[in-house]
Formats: structure tokens, C-alpha cells, sequence
């Protein structure tokens, strides 16, 4: 049997290496014949989005909904790691050619998990801006056009509040939080909060909403009382027992919960603003 280039194994028969070659040759075109034509569909949905309007193109409600459906459909012996790198590559490359963006990161400590998670999410094609301090991030996407900020999800020792500057209307806020899919052995499972300007409502996810919540009386009794309702982070505020809490409230409970576990904790609520939101954490269950 002569091969070529779209010959196939005869049934019946052990198929050779070079039709197996073959057949992964023919897989390769219609991946980058699939590939091409998505960009083609991209470029009808810029002029159907116009989205050379201000704002970001990231729409991260979608972007959860994509991710959790790949991998419940996903099996075989590919790794999981791999397919969604490469959706989470192809995602975010096909919304920077909707419309170009920045994303701005803090590597103030020179973080290897940082630098691993922005290019695990975003690739090599999305330019990558550093900055000192997660609040320096703030500050330059609440400059951008459209830009994105990474920031830590996870309180920093001897960090600063830096959520208090996404509140306030038009303020940036928390639009997403990586990774979308979330496992015991995820190679990029640092979490992280994405910070944009303000997203149309049908674009955004508030599954999980996220307040700044500055409180006096903060102390571990407090801490403790806190945990099972929601995620904390707490940075030291002005005044000898104040805290700045950035405060993530899962869709089972609602913040005037939260707020009253506080009181009767014996903290004193000054105030809580809203500062955004995010999907649900789809996890993965473990291995049997």
C-alpha cells in the first residue's frame, strides 16, 4: 500500500507507522484549518461587538462557562493540564485580537508561581506588564483602555489593601478569579483576582461576590467566627485593632450575613462596599 497524505488504515489491518503518521498529519491541518477558521468568525464578531469602544473584550463569564464544559467532556490519556493550557492560550489570544491588551501583574518578590500562572492563562502573545506592589497594578488598569491586573488572592506578608482602591462606581473591580478550574495538582494554582474597569452586565459573573469591608475590634476570635461563612483576607487598617477585610461571599450566603457575624463577633463594621465578583471554583474531584 502506498501512503499518502490522506490515506487512511485499511480495517482489519494493523495500520503502519507511516499511515499512523499520516492520520496525525491529517489531524494537525483540520486543527489549524479549525483554528483559522475561528479567527475568521472573530473577525465578524469585532465588527457585530464594535469593540473598539472602551472596555475590556475579556468576557469571563463565558470564559467559566467554556472551561468548566471542556472539561466535562474531556477524557482519554491527554492530560487535563494540557488541554486547558491550550484553551486557556487560544481564549485569550483570540480576545486580544478582538482588541489589544496588557495584562499587569506585581512581581515585586520576583514570583516564579505568578510568572507561571500568567503564561499558563494568557500565553506569549498577550504583553506582560510588571509592576512593584499590587496597588501599582490597580492604579495603571484603572489608566488602561482595557487592560487586565493580576493580583494576589491571598494575603501578603506586610501587604497593603490595595482593594480599596476598586471602591467606588467607575472604579476598576474583580471580574475573575484563576484559575477557572481548580485541582489538587494544577500546575498554575496560584489564586489569583483579575482586575479589570467595570464589565457590561451580561459579560460579567457574580457568583461569588467580593466586598471591601474596613472594620474596627478585628482580631482572631473575629477571624475565627468568619471562616466558615466566606474567604478572608485581612490587611492591618488605619487604627490600633482596625482591618481591611476583602471579603468573598459564596452564592449560599449573603453579605448582610456576613456583616452581622461580624457584630456579634465583636467587631464594629465602619463600612462594605462592593468590589466585584466572580464564577464559582469548579473543582475537579480527585483520582480514585
Amino acid at each position: 500500500m502506498v501512503n499518502t497524505p490522506n490515506s487512511k488504515p485499511t480495517q482489519g489491518q494493523a495500520p503502519t507507522l507511516g499511515e499512523l503518521r499520516n492520520e496525525i498529519d491529517r489531524i494537525d491541518r483540520a486543527m489549524h484549518e479549525l483554528l483559522i477558521e475561528r479567527s475568521g468568525i472573530i473577525d465578524t464578531l469585532i465588527s457585530v461587538k464594535k469593540s473598539n469602544e472602551t472596555g475590556s473584550a475579556f468576557r469571563p463569564a463565558r470564559e467559566a462557562s467554556m472551561m468548566r464544559l471542556l472539561v466535562e467532556r474531556h477524557h482519554g490519556i491527554l492530560p487535563l493540564d494540557t488541554v486547558e493550557s491550550i484553551w486557556r492560550v487560544i481564549i485569550a489570544t483570540f480576545t486580544y485580537v478582538q482588541q489589544n491588551y496588557s495584562v499587569h501583574v506585581d512581581l515585586s518578590s520576583g514570583d516564579a508561581l505568578v510568572r507561571d500562572s500568567v503564561r499558563f492563562h494568557f500565553g506569549y502573545t498577550v504583553p506582560v506588564v510588571q509592576h512593584v506592589g499590587a496597588s501599582a497594578v490597580v492604579d495603571a488598569v484603572a489608566n488602561s483602555r482595557g487592560d487586565l491586573g493580576l493580583v494576589r488572592a491571598e494575603a501578603v506578608a506586610g501587604g497593603k489593601a490595595w482593594w480599596k482602591a476598586l471602591e467606588g462606581d467607575g472604579k476598576p473591580k474583580i471580574i475573575a478569579r484563576l484559575p477557572f478550574v481548580e485541582r489538587g495538582d494544577h500546575p498554575a494554582a496560584l489564586p489569583l483576582f483579575v482586575v479589570s474597569k467595570p464589565l457590561p452586565a451580561e459579560a460579567a459573573v457574580n457568583e461569588v461576590e467580593v466586598w471591601s469591608v474596613h472594620v474596627a475590634g478585628w482580631n482572631t476570635s473575629v477571624a475565627r467566627a468568619l471562616a466558615p461563612l466566606a474567604e478572608v483576607t485581612a490587611q492591618p487598617d488605619s487604627g490600633f485593632d482596625s482591618a481591611a477585610l476583602l471579603i468573598s461571599v459564596p452564592q449560599s450566603r449573603k453579605v448582610e450575613q456576613v456583616l452581622e457575624s461580624l457584630k456579634e463577633a465583636g467587631a464594629s463594621v465602619r463600612s462594605s462596599a462592593l468590589v466585584g465578583g466572580h464564577a464559582t471554583r469548579y473543582t475537579v474531584p480527585p483520582k480514585a
